[in-house]
Parts: structure tokens; C-alpha cells; sequence
């Protein structure tokens, strides 16, 4: 951070009249973290001299290597408009350090930075767009999360049947003055469900507004007596919710480097070498884009999730799809990644993914333009199309035995979010489910 930087920073806040900063970051699985300190502290967290301790946080370190320092990223200050503007709260988000200066190899922002930078040796910047969708439910007289849809509408509906359209409407405009520029809102096809789709941007940035639009949506949710999951699959029966991710690669000198008008398709050799290293990383990818035992109720087909290995230009049965623009537009999408995910980890397997296509020069097959989920098992054989991991368990096994993209991640990262993923499927394994007990109790 230059002098100029910590000076915006420390006038911008003055400006705001802000009295608490809430210095921000995410655990490996990819909750959001703070530490609050007062206006007073602000300049000793600009200079990077504020410690904590990193062995209380979900796969950071040991308790003998507890001491960890927050760098804020100048960039990421903004003033929560929901609080009062007396003694106003704002947020700056961090990269995690160690005591002797060096990144902390177990910060998902600097994962995500480490990848970032390999695309820049190879003459590359990465822009995202992503689709989060969301369900609303109601409260119960304590407050607490219910299963109940607040309204029965369905894609696109309006109000009166769209009884959520005051909440997002008021996310939104809670977005917006927080710098996001807003694309679209609207109802999602299951009862209950939203999507807000904000405008794609540098990958970093994107992943930093990923993790902002969660914990705004979450907090003008509560504000309106409801409860905001970005749980993959509430419910049975119903679509899940999905983070459709949109990615590009730019030049350095700002071109699309996926558009090519004299290609096939108008679509550049980087652009099919990016496909191909998406498929073939894909299985290890899902590990981290679908990281929780819940994804895998909404990895199933028959509501509208895509669970098989191919790409299209036209359909969305595929897990790839190349949205109709072209020129600037042009872009890879990846449809299978859901909200529960780590943006900072997500965004950074799927850029290294394609990056090991394009310096391998790999081919994707064919693209498919039928329907694959009318295909029987037989057909998607006969036409070489695998499926996604079925469940937590065998993606994490896909990465395990995936070195690029254990690379991406790095070490630390990768052994304890296999040692969280292990530990939650063992939970899970364990718990006897209401199903079972509605299928056996009487019948045994």
C-alpha cells in the first residue's frame, strides 16, 4: 500500500465520519471473518502492524503458530449504508501475512492472487461474471431460520405473487451504494428463490464482491423478518441454487483473447484450449466449487444443474456453455459451481484449469447440441460424456489425485481442506436422517 493509498483512506473515512472498521477475510471454507477495531486504529492496520490470532480460524494454523497480521486492501473500503451514519461502520478486506513479512500460503485471497499472477506471466488477466442465486424462507416466532418459503412464485413473477420483491429490491439499492453495478434481479424458478446478478469485473475483485454480496444479502434479509441461504439445496423436491461462473481472458493490452472473428465459431484457440483444460480438470475442480455434502443433492439430474462432462454452445444441459456474444463478451461459462463455495478458492482452480489447457494445447471434444439429460446412459456412453463427482467424497478424491490443481491451491490449503471435507462426511455419515427413519422404522 503507497502513502497516497493509506491517506485516501484515512480522509475517506474521516469524510464518512466512521467510528468502527471491520477488517475482513475468509477461513478456508470460506466464511467470512472480521476483526473490528475504532477509527483510531486504523492507521496501525493500514501500515499491516495488526495482529491476531490465526489458530482459532478454520484450517489456518497451529496454536504454536498462532500470530498472523491483516494487510487491508485500500481498494475494499466502503461504509455499511445499513448502519447509522453517526459513528458510521465501514469494511476494508485483508490479505493474511506472517510474522516475517511473507504471505500466509493458507490465505484463500492469496491462492487466488498466486494464480492471478501466473496468468500475468503468461500475458493474461481474468474477468468474471457470476449468477448467485439465493433462497428466502421465513422465521420462526424466535427468530430462527424456518423451511418456509415466503412466496410460491416462480421464474420471473412479479409481485403480488413475488412476495420477496421488497427485499431484494432493498438489497439492491443497498448493493449499489456499496459500488456494485447491478445487472439484473429477479424471481428464480423455485418458490423462494432470487438471483442478483452484478456486472463482471476483475477476478479479484469479483471474489471480494462474491463474500460482499452474501453478507449484504444476508443482513437486509434479516432486516425484513426473513432468513438468506446460499445453502446449495434447502430443499427436496425443487432447483437448488447455483453460482453460474462467467470467465473470460483478457490480454494485457485489454483484447478478449477468447474472440476471434475468423475462428470456428468466433471463438480463438485459446478460448477452445481453456474448454478442454476445464473438462479435464472439472472432476477436481468440484471438489472446491461444490465443496459441501449438500452440493451434491443439487448435482443431480432433473433440476436443471448440470452433471455432465461436456460442452455446448446452445443448451444448458452441458457444464460448459458459450453464452451467444461475441467481440468483448465472449466467455467461457461453467455452470456447475454452487454459493457455498469459497469464491477466493473457486475462481482461482477453475483459472488454473484453463490455464493448463491453453499451455498443454489441449482439444476439447466435440461440442454436444442435444439435450444430454433426454439421453440415456447408453447414448452419453456412446458419445464419450462422464458425469461430475456424485458425492463430496469422490470429488475429493478427484483432487487429491489431481496435481495442477492442488498446485493452485497449494499445500496447506489443499491438506486442510481435505482434513474439513473428511471431517464433515464423516458427520454427515453418521447422522440417522429423518428418511431413514420414515423408510425403516415401522418397515423393520
Amino acid at each position: 500500500m503507497t502513502e497516497q493509498q493509506k491517506q485516501e483512506v484515512l480522509e475517506k473515512a474521516r469524510e464518512a465520519g466512521v467510528k468502527f472498521i471491520r477488517l475482513q477475510f475468509t477461513d478456508i471454507t470460506g466464511v467470512l471473518k472480521n476483526v473490528a477495531i475504532t477509527i483510531e486504529q486504523l492507521e496501525k492496520a493500514l501500515d499491516g502492524e495488526l495482529m491476531f490470532d490465526g489458530s482459532s480460524i478454520e484450517g489456518f494454523v497451529r496454536i504454536e503458530e498462532s500470530d498472523m497480521y491483516l494487510r487491508p486492501d485500500p481498494d475494499t473500503f466502503v461504509v455499511f449504508p445499513w448502519r447509522p451514519r453517526e459513528g458510521a461502520v465501514a469494511r476494508m478486506i485483508c490479505d493474511v501475512y506472517k510474522p516475517d513479512g511473507t504471505p500466509f500460503e493458507g490465505c484463500p485471497r492469496n491462492a487466488l492472487k498466486k494464480v492471478l499472477e501466473e496468468a500475468k506471466e503468461m500475458g493474461y488477466t481474468m474477468s468474471v461474471g457470476p449468477e448467485l442465486e439465493f433462497f428466502l424462507f421465513q422465521v420462526d416466532d424466535n427468530g430462527q431460520a424456518t423451511l418456509n418459503t415466503h412466496d410460491k412464485a416462480g421464474y420471473f413473477d412479479m409481485s403480488p405473487v413475488d412476495l420477496g420483491e421488497n427485499a431484494r429490491r432493498h438489497m439492491v439499492l443497498t448493493l449499489e451504494e456499496m459500488g456494485f453495478e447491478i445487472e439484473a434481479s429477479h424471481h428464480e424458478v423455485a418458490p423462494g428463490q432470487h438471483e442478483i446478478d452484478f456486472k463482471y469485473s476483475d477476478a479479484l475483485d469479483v471474489a471480494d464482491k462474491i463474500v460482499t454480496f452474501k453478507f449484504v444479502v444476508r443482513t437486509i434479509a434479516q432486516r425484513h423478518g426473513l432468513h438468506a441461504t446460499f445453502m446449495p439445496k434447502p430443499i427436496f423436491g425443487i432447483n437448488g441454487s447455483g453460482m453460474h461462473a462467467n470467465q473470460s481472458l483478457m490480454t494485457l493490452d485489454g483484447q478478449n483473447a477468447f474472440y476471434d472473428p475468423k475462428g470456428k465459431d468466433q471463438l480463438s484457440e485459446k478460448a477452445y484450449n481453456y474448454i478442454a483444460g476445464l473438462l479435464k480438470h472439472a472432476n477436481a475442480v468440484t471438489a472446491i466449487t461444490n465443496p459441501t455434502v449438500n452440493s451434491y443433492k443439487r448435482l443431480v439430474p432433473g433440476y436443471e444443474a448440470p452433471v455432465y462432462l461436456a460442452w455446448s454452445g446452445s443448451n444448458r444441459s452441458a457444464v460448459i456453455r458459450i453464452p451467444a456474444k461475441r467481440d468483448m463478451s465472449t466467455r467461457v461459462e461453467l455452470r456447475s459451481p454452487d454459493p457455498s463455495c469459497n469464491p477466493y478458492l473457486a475462481i482461482a482452480v477453475m483459472l488454473k484449469a484453463g490455464l493448463d489447457g491453453i499451455k498443454n494445447n489441449m482439444q476439447p471434444p466435440a461440442a454436444t447440441g442435444s439435450n444430454i439429460y433426454d439421453m440415456t446412459a447408453t447414448e452419453r456412453q456412446e458419445q464419450g460424456i462422464d458425469s461430475l463427482p456424485s458425492s463430496l467424497p469422490n470429488a475429493v478424491e478427484e483432487l487429491s489425485n489431481d496435481q495442477v490443481i492442488k498446485d493452485a491451491l497449494g499445500n496447506h490449503v489443499f491438506k486442510k481442506f481435505v482434513e474439513a471435507k473428511q471431517k464433515e462426511w464423516d458427520e454427515f455419515r453418521l447422522q440417522v436422517t429423518p428418511w431413514e427413519v420414515d423408510t425403516y422404522l415401522t418397515q423393520f
